[in-house]
């Protein structure tokens, strides 16, 4: 009898199928052992001696183990093939030597990439020992994480009350969601405007054009800063004689994205999926599990060879030779560790496509992998790109552009289209930006932003003379960077070098579970406590929380299982320097603490006045100076007159309650609006600040209220005219042409898709959402532009909408719910007249005081409750 060990239940039934009645395979549950979580588990003093213990979980899996071993002939270890399976193959033997169980027995490792019958029979005859470089990078990467999370810990108990823990990675995956927060608090927008023509032709045709020169000179992002400009740029527009100028027509390949690592995979399941990064990796875990997949922890993207030509065979028989590349392709890793770099996440069979799936979860993730993985090996689509200068006739002052692109041959992008994050960097990228607007940081994977629709051009020849139809000039205001979300953090983290794959998901479930942030409409925003804890460790122990340093070690722990650095000579250089660091701050009083801290999160707590510096000053006794404090039960406003006044405000996780008080004092004139010549006052009423139009003498002034998380110091005369210009519009989506638009209601920010309302989060969103933003939010929320379906025979207009409950027709005050057997995009006017028919015959639902909800014939009225 030979014993086969694995990690999951799940693997070891998939596997028990292939095997035949000579092996018993067993599951250890995970790790059987591991650091007990207590002070001496690694003692640096005595060489980096580690003590490990039986977990609870481990001590019945390791029983059955022993017990089958009895009679067995060998011990075979088929547990992952990485460095964490690596290790429990090695902590199971150790246990069982320490036990004296194993003996003479033979003991074999084995690893396969997929669990298919194939692979495991393949794996069997091919049988290695365990590989120590590995475990003992696991080792050393298990000690680093133990040394600073169970030696800075204390020092945050102790120093900073309210705080949970600290990590060698988490505090600088912490680190970079605080530091776009701050970037984002100190954002000022900034006004403005574009102009668009549209143009005809002698013929008739029309096309729109972009304002790019003005005066000889081309526009800038901000060439245009007010109303006043644009109004003189359309004037110069109506006065020109536009003819067209240079016509610049080329094609252009767009390669498909090579398969997915589990990075890339996590990015697109946030992106596409909305999920979560665990959430992704506990669905692959089930798809490899059941063998539909390749194995999800790896940083390769390489393909077997034998995957390859399935692949090809399936694109020649579904789409036909034009698709097939001559050769296949080939994608190389660029994982700094060959050792790790395993085949990419694939289908197991091609052949299996995502409608066999039938878990909802899985069958969502299988989709995106498994058109991943045909794409990459399908020809390049084909795109013909032509921009067309407009000038001035006369005298070439002026200045126009149109872009036009057409896909002459879809190729790859017939099967699968790379997901793209919305701007990045805290500047002026707007829907409609030509492609010599500055790009995306985190769209750099998707340079063809907007090619995939066909923007077909007239034809036109140099010389032709144009005439203008309309010209319209628009605002606009410079966007300040996103919150994080799952996809861009996990992207920015492997940039820098931070983590491996394997480690992405459990880091930003750490930094939930200790409150350290908050995941909202799938961003991260950093809590109270995170910004507290990352200012404390960049004022103390800034090179831990360096991101080059963070990933120098990553780099070591890398060598230490190539073989090349040993890992007692990587821990004891680490300590040499960590050591001194942690006892430095024995003595650090709370005031050296709070003076380091306070100046970094003054943009957090406090509001700015008129000349940029932050307000202090105590509302309460007038000459005291606000600042900073802790007490035992966290972070809270003080007055330096204390004991003298006793003014405190607490600090409430994600409000601006430092910011609102700093109005009890009286209304902030944020400046006069040109256009009325009334003040912008910044106020402070029973329900909220908000800002208006007009003073105590103006009648019925206009209000718009800020939203609760909005940071009020960031609000100045520009952000100010934005809200009371709200709702605004952003566009319309590229599918259906619904407006869309941004706007703040009684319940809050929202989002309007045509007939439709997406709540928004309570921030700046409403003023800084772009298209991109907006459409992926309204693809999340599963919400139909709605709008008009047409007359009702018998007079009324039925019109789509959708409500908390989904989507449904209305006529009048008759709501009729669209089933969800039908599509509410494909809904026709006689369908939506046949579901009102149908409402109109079901009986209405009374409720009463005693008996719950009843039927009544339609002809009765509702009884009101007394």
């Amino acid at each position: 009898m030979n014993v086969v060990i694995v990690e999951s239940p799940a693997k070891a039934r998939t596997i028990n199928k292939y095997l035949g009645g000579d092996y018993q395979v067993i599951a250890s549950i995970g790790h059987v052992r591991d650091l007990p979580s207590k002070s001496g588990s690694v003692l640096p003093e005595d060489d980096f001696a580690m003590h490990w213990e039986l977990s609870p979980q481990g001590s019945k899996p390791i029983g059955t183990i022993r017990q089958a071993l009895a009679g067995a002939d060998k011990l075979i270890l088929a547990t992952d093939p990485d460095r964490e399976g690596e290790a429990i193959s090695w902590h199971i033997c150790e246990v069982l030597a320490e036990a004296g169980v194993l003996g003479k027995l033979a003991v074999e490792r084995v690893v396969f990439n997929e669990i298919t019958k194939t692979a495991i029979l393949a794996a069997m005859k091919t049988p290695r020992t365990i590989n120590q470089e590995l475990v003992d990078a696991y080792i050393a990467r298990r000690a680093l994480d133990y040394l600073v999370g169970f030696t800075l810990s204390p020092v945050l108990w102790k120093k900073l009350p309210g705080s949970r823990s600290a990590g060698r990675v988490q505090s600088v995956a912490l680190k970079l969601i605080c530091e776009r927060e701050a970037e984002i608090e100190k954002f000022k927008a900034e006004e403005y405007w574009s102009v668009v023509a549209k143009l005809l032709t002698a013929k008739g045709e029309n096309f729109t054009a972009r304002l790019t020169h003005i005066a000889g000179k081309r526009l800038g992002k901000m060439g245009l800063g007010d109303e006043a400009a644009a109004q003189e740029a359309v004037r110069q527009i109506k006065a020109a004689s536009l003819v067209v100028g240079d016509i610049d027509t080329k094609r252009t390949a767009r390669h498909p994205q090579p398969p997915f690592t589990t990075s890339t995979m996590q990015q697109e399941a946030s992106r596409k999926l909305g999920f979560s990064a665990g959430r992704t990796m506990q669905v692959a875990q089930k798809l490899y599990e059941n063998g539909i997949i390749t194995y999800m922890r790896t940083d390769g993207v390489q393909i077997a060879k034998e995957a390859i030509d399935d692949i090809r065979k399936t694109i020649l028989a579904e789409k036909g030779e034009k698709y097939l590349p001559a050769t296949p392709r080939i994608y190389k890793s660029k994982a700094a560790n060959a050792q790790e770099a395993h085949e990419a996440v694939r289908p197991t069979k091609i052949s299996r496509t995502p409608q066999h799936i039938s878990d909802p979860d899985q069958a969502k993730l299988y989709g995106l992998i498994w058109k991943r993985t045909l794409a990459s090996q399908i020809a390049s689509a084909e795109i013909d790109k032509t921009s067309v200068d407009i000038i001035d006739g006369t005298n070439g002052a002026v200045q126009l552009r149109a872009n036009g692109s057409v896909i002459v041959f879809d190729g790859f992008l017939s099967v699968y289209r790379e997901g793209k994050d919305e701007v990045a960097d805290a500047g002026v990228k707007q829907t409609g930006d030509d492609k010599n607007d500055k790009a995306d940081k985190d769209d750099k994977d998707d340079k063809d932003t907007g090619d995939d629709a066909n923007v077909i051009l007239p034809k036109l020849a140099k010389g032709d003379a144009l005439t203008t139809d309309a010209i319209t000039p628009a605002q606009h205001f410079t966007q300040p960077p996103p919150r994080f979300t799952d996809a861009s953090l996990i992207k920015r983290m492997e940039e820098l070098g931070i983590g491996r794959p394997s480690t992405y998901a459990s880091i930003l479930y750490v930094l939930q579970d200790r409150k350290y942030v908050t995941r909202d409409q799938r961003r991260f925003t950093p809590e109270n406590r995170g910004r507290i804890v990352t200012a404390f460790l960049e004022s103390f122990f800034a090179r831990y929380v360096e991101y080059g340093f963070t990933a120098k070690l990553e780099t070591n722990l890398d060598e230490v299982s190539a073989g090349k650095l040993a890992w007692k000579k990587l821990l004891r250089e680490f300590w040499e320097e960590f050591k001194p660091a942690i006892d430095a701050t024995e003595d650090l009083t709370r005031k050296t603490i709070l003076a380091k801290i306070d100046p970094l999160l003054e943009n957090k707590f406090f509001p700015k006045g008129d000349d940029g510096t932050p307000i202090r000053a105590c509302s309460k006794c007038g000459d005291g100076v606000l600042d900073l404090q802790f007490s035992r039960y966290g972070p809270f406003i003080g007055c330096s007159n204390y004991p003298e006044c006793r003014f405190t405000l607490t600090i409430g996780e994600g409000a601006a309650d430092a910011q609102s008080e700093a109005l009890a004092g009286g209304d902030q004139n944020l400046g006069v609006d040109e256009e009325s010549g009334l003040p912008i006052l910044l106020r402070k009423g029973p329900y909220g600040v908000y800002v208006q139009l007009g003073d105590a003498e103006t009648k019925k002034p206009k209000r718009t209220s800020v939203p609760k998380d909005m940071n009020i110091a960031n609000i100045d005369l520009a952000a100010a005219l934005a809200l009371l210009h709200l709702p605004r519009e952003i566009g319309n989506h590229p599918e259906n042409n619904a407006l869309i638009q941004a706007g703040i209601g009684r319940y809050g920010p929202y989002l309007k898709y045509g007939a439709s309302y997406i709540s928004l989060p309570s921030d700046d969103t409403v003023l800084t959402i772009g298209m991109n933003h907006a459409i992926e939010m309204i693809s999340n929320s599963g919400q139909i532009a709605g709008g008009s379906m047409g007359k009702h025979p018998d007079g009324g207009e039925i019109i789509m909408k959708t409500g908390r409950f989904g989507p449904y027709v209305e006529l009048g005050d008759i709501r009729a719910s669209i089933p969800k057997a039908m599509s509410p995009e494909a809904l026709t006017l006689d369908e939506a007249i046949d579901l009102i028919e149908k409402k109109k015959l079901k009986p209405k639902r009374v409720f009463k005081r005693k008996g719950g909800f009843s039927a009544k014939g339609k002809t009765k009225a509702v009884s009101k409750v007394k």
